[in-house]
């Protein structure tokens, strides 16, 4: 199987699935660069899958769908442009012989919904949507703090070694923010570096990884008193992991 990022709009990646010959998208926001994907690696589009209703993930779906007679598949409890194959926690769905498992993710919209693969001679993949970035995770939108906070403690639970594929290149402005809540993590400064050099040779962040986003990620390591201790300082009201953990985000939502 060959994973490709394509980008869209200013900073999204429509992921593609392929196997030389048949092909699966997930989030295509935009259903130009899919078809021009799929004209240059000469692939047939037989599945799309879509994580929450964002538009910026959903708006190509129509035409790929007339275009090409692709199944669609999305959360069942989030509007969706019909018609849809829609899917819940525990569910699966198979694409290009993967099984799929569907997570139901809530916190940046109500019904996000993510798919987990274990592929038979490959790392797992993960497709979170904008539940997770790299260094970061999804505004609160639509989600609780809690919610988010439970949704992302099943997503570190994956194997380390599962490939995280993030729907933004918000890398780079995460770890920025990474850095000044937990100031004396080194692994931080040392991905930032790294993510840097990609970035200035025109290569994609992502995907991450689990174990990299446990090592990097506030969000993922808000339980832990390096990333507490720096969020009471800056708010003494998050006391709680929940607390800590919307207080983060609310530092987040501000930070420049």
């Amino acid at each position: 199987m060959t994973l490709l990022p394509l980008p869209a709009f200013t900073d999204n990646y429509i992921w593609m699935l392929h196997n030389g010959r048949d092909a699966l998208v997930v989030d295509p926001g935009d259903a130009q660069p899919v078809l021009d994907a799929l004209q240059r690696y000469s692939l047939t589009l037989r599945c799309i899958l879509v994580t929450h209703h964002h538009a910026d993930h959903t708006g190509g779906v129509h035409i790929l769908r007339e275009t090409t007679g692709a199944e669609v598949y999305g959360p069942a409890a989030e509007k969706m442009p019909e018609p849809i194959l829609r899917l819940g926690d525990g569910d699966q769905v198979s694409g290009l012989g993967i099984n799929f498992q569907v997570m139901h993710v809530p916190g940046h919209t109500a019904g996000h919904i993510a798919y987990f693969a274990q592929l038979t001679g490959e790392t797992p993949l993960l497709f979170c949507g904008d539940t997770l970035f790299s260094g970061g995770c999804g505004r609160l939108f639509e989600g609780t703090p809690a919610q988010m906070l439970t949704s992302l403690e099943r997503f570190a639970a994956l194997p380390p070694e599962t490939r995280v594929c993030c729907t933004h290149e918000y890398t780079l402005g995460n770890l920025r923010f990474a850095r000044v809540a937990e100031p004396g993590n080194a692994d931080i400064a040392n991905y930032q570096t790294h993510c840097q050099q990609l970035r200035d040779a025109s290569r994609p962040t992502l995907p991450s990884s689990i174990g990299q986003e446990l090592l990097i990620n506030p969000f993922l390591r808000s339980h832990l008193d390096s990333v507490a201790r720096e969020v009471q300082g800056h708010d003494p009201m998050g006391v709680s992991a929940e607390g800590v953990f919307a207080t983060l985000r609310q530092w987040k939502n501000k930070f420049q």
